[in-house]
């Protein structure tokens, strides 16, 4: 098609084409000549300054030096982890009732976290139902929160299958000595390697002040308005007959304390338990002032020199005194854990079967059972 009157074509004038440079640095489009200006500024400097054209006897006299890579510069460091700090492990702002004692609590486990250093990457949080059970979405890292009384046998699985990793899980009184009671039990006797925070309030917060198996005889609730019948769990008690490792007790309202039994049960190889009473503002106000000082009570702490944490028999006496009693390690000893023996196990049944793979293992397992 022949170009339009007026000087070349629309896609020549827009986008470049049709342009056909010339071998003096100019470009020529539909018969009319332009000068790129960088093209002629660097045709003007070469015309002002002529590079030389190297001759046979400049190359003899003056041969160029091969290239050369540069030095290698030093193998990189490993990347340096940042240091644990309340800022890194801080998740969502907690939405507990203002005064609730689990706020100290929270506070309490990440001073301890960045005491410890445990690696971000291998702490695991599982929680149950109830108000202390929001725990996991307050703690940045791996967290689960799962069905009511239910959090010790995820527990258990996780920490069985991943032996590597620092697993904590947290409930009330109700999620733990109630709907969880069983999972308690068979936990304990196990000696699962894990930490079980129990955040004691004596009452079911989350549904509004119901019945707890904590809440002492006579106190009055919705759906005890003439005031409970039952005879409360004793929580020590329950955790040293079915066998748990680590038993101790403490209080919300003491923080130094509290820090130093959350340091020894996370230390602790095996299942270890920590009560911890922390005050329901809202529906169970003053439950545990008896226990705190600055409201007239006594905070009675256990004296390890006069008290044998090995024997089941001394801590069980201290379990038996009245409130507020005692707070401390009721109990501590040193047996070994389902985790290491499973280890052993499946490390002398794969020697057994000339090294086989975990996966080989449980082929032949399953035709066994066939």
């Amino acid at each position: 098609m022949p170009p339009k009157a007026g000087g070349g074509t629309k896609a020549g004038a827009g986008s470049g084409r049709g342009r056909m440079p010339g071998a003096d640095g100019r470009a020529r489009v539909q018969g009319k000549t332009l000068i790129f200006p960088f093209a002629k500024l660097v045709l003007s400097a070469y015309l002002a300054n002529p590079i030389p054209r190297p001759t046979p006897a400049m190359s003899a006299a003056a041969p160029v030096a091969p290239a050369t890579l540069p030095a290698p510069s030093a193998v990189p460091a490993e990347p340096v982890e940042p240091r644990l700090t309340k800022k890194i492990l801080t998740a969502d702002h907690p939405t507990w009732c203002p005064g609730c004692g689990d706020f100290a609590v929270l506070a309490s486990f990440y001073k301890v976290l960045e005491k410890l250093q445990l690696p971000h990457e291998k702490i695991v949080c599982v929680a149950g139902i109830g108000c202390s059970s929001r725990f996991p979405y307050f703690v940045n890292s791996h967290g689960i929160h799962f069905i009511h009384g239910r959090a010790l046998p995820l527990a258990t699985g996780i920490s069985l299958s991943r032996p590597d990793l620092h697993v904590f899980a947290f409930g009330g009184d109700g999620d733990g000595f109630s709907i969880g009671g069983n999972h308690l039990n068979h936990a304990a006797r196990k000696n699962i390697r894990l930490t079980y925070v129990v955040m004691d309030n004596f009452v079911y917060g989350l549904t509004k002040n119901q019945t707890s198996p904590t809440s002492p005889v006579g106190r009055k609730s919705k759906t005890d308005p003439q005031g409970s019948f039952d005879r409360p769990i004793n929580p020590m008690k329950q955790l040293l007959a079915t066998g748990a490792s680590f038993v101790a007790r403490t209080h919300a309202t003491q923080v130094a304390h509290m820090n130093q039994m959350f340091e020894r049960a996370i230390l602790h190889d095996g299942f270890s338990v920590v009560e911890c009473m922390s005050e329901c503002t809202m529906f169970y106000p003053g439950a545990f002032d008896d226990a705190v000082p600055r409201k007239g009570g006594v905070f009675d702490t256990i004296d390890e020199t006069q008290h044998d944490t090995s024997s089941d028999i001394a801590a069980w006496g201290l379990a038996d005194l009245p409130a507020p009693g005692k707070y401390g390690v009721f109990f501590q000893t040193t047996r070994p854990t389902k985790n290491a023996m499973e280890r052993n196990y499946i490390a002398e049944t794969k020697a057994k079967l000339g090294g086989a793979s975990q996966k080989e293992l449980l082929r032949k397992r399953f035709e066994a059972m066939r």
